[in-house]
């Protein structure tokens, strides 16, 4: 059987990634492993030489890629290059778009991810789904994200299939923008527990202790969690590469947060205190140092 409009003699889909990043890079391996149909763009064409000797297909522009694929993921840096993507020369909507889907992975404004997703459609008849992720690069590179997605319900169980080759788990959280509202909720608790993971982390320190064991020593009880095992480890030891997430990536995402909650009327007293916290930490650390540096802070010298 011959492959015809986007699908392939097995009956599964053409896809594209865009975007081969900290994230993109390994999410796209596991689709390339699992056997399908890939066609990649990355703006720095080096980062898809082992993509391309696994089997997949790099192309010159977005626009080649939407032409070979009917689900196009992507997964990019903010919604300027979200939109430049998109709308830019060669990009998604001058392919054709009737029955195509993008998949945003991308963490972006939610009236950004809503106003992207009407001019696309309005554009070439493109759907869009944004679909932000939680789980950072291992969580990519072991297939285990968790991704919260808003659009239409027909098209998540279309892509749901192809998400869960790359995710533990996909969540419709409502109609386009809900995941990146759902995303933004995630952020408040990451970035919040960053903070005060750090602040535990440096009293235990400070007060002699084996910071070391307080993951060993918490497990179970209350206080146990993903960040308190994953996080505190890194910090006591100083492992920043490679980065779990980049600071300017999380204060971009808490600028959101509190940009949200000024036009919905919801107090973030404690996300307020973590943005200005992680605003510190790019001033003394470096916009693309790991977010877990933010421990730093509280150092009696910044080394």
């Amino acid at each position: 059987m011959a492959a015809v409009d986007g699908v392939n003699g097995q009956g599964r889909e053409k896809l594209g990634y865009l975007g081969l990043g900290m994230m993109g890079l390994p999410m796209t391996q596991r689709l390339v492993s699992a056997g399908y149909d890939v066609s990649i763009w990355n703006r720095s064409p080096g980062k898809a030489a082992a993509l391309v000797e696994a089997g997949a297909k790099l192309k010159a522009h977005p626009r080649d890629v939407a032409d070979s694929a009917s689900i196009i993921f992507m997964c990019l840096t903010d919604a300027a290059a979200v939109e430049e993507v998109a709308f830019g020369p060669d990009g998604l909507a001058t392919a054709a778009g009737s029955g195509k889907l993008v998949v945003d992975f991308s963490s972006i404004h939610p009236d950004a991810a809503r106003a992207i997703a009407a001019r696309l459609k309005a554009a070439n008849g493109m759907g869009w789904i944004d679909a932000p992720v939680s789980g950072g690069t291992p969580g990519a590179e072991q297939g285990t994200l968790a991704v919260m997605a808003g659009g239409e319900a027909a098209d998540i169980e279309r892509v749901r299939p192809y998400v869960l080759a790359m995710a533990r788990r996909l969540t419709h959280m409502g109609p386009t923008g809900a995941g990146q509202t759902a995303k933004l909720c995630n952020q408040v608790i990451v970035g919040c527990a960053m903070a005060v993971l750090a602040e535990a982390t440096r009293l235990a320190v400070n007060a002699g202790i084996d910071a070391k064991r307080l993951p060993e020593a918490l497990a179970g009880g209350f206080a146990d969690s993903i960040p308190l095992q994953l996080f505190v480890p890194r910090m006591v030891q100083g492992i920043h590469s490679p980065p779990l997430g980049h600071i300017a990536t999380m204060l971009k995402d808490l600028d959101t947060v509190i940009d949200v909650a000024r036009n919905t009327s919801s107090p973030v007293p404690m996300s307020a205190l973590a943005v200005q916290l992680f605003r510190l930490a790019k001033a003394a650390r470096g916009a693309d140092a790991d977010a877990l540096e933010i421990y730093k802070l509280s150092e009696s010298k910044v080394d």
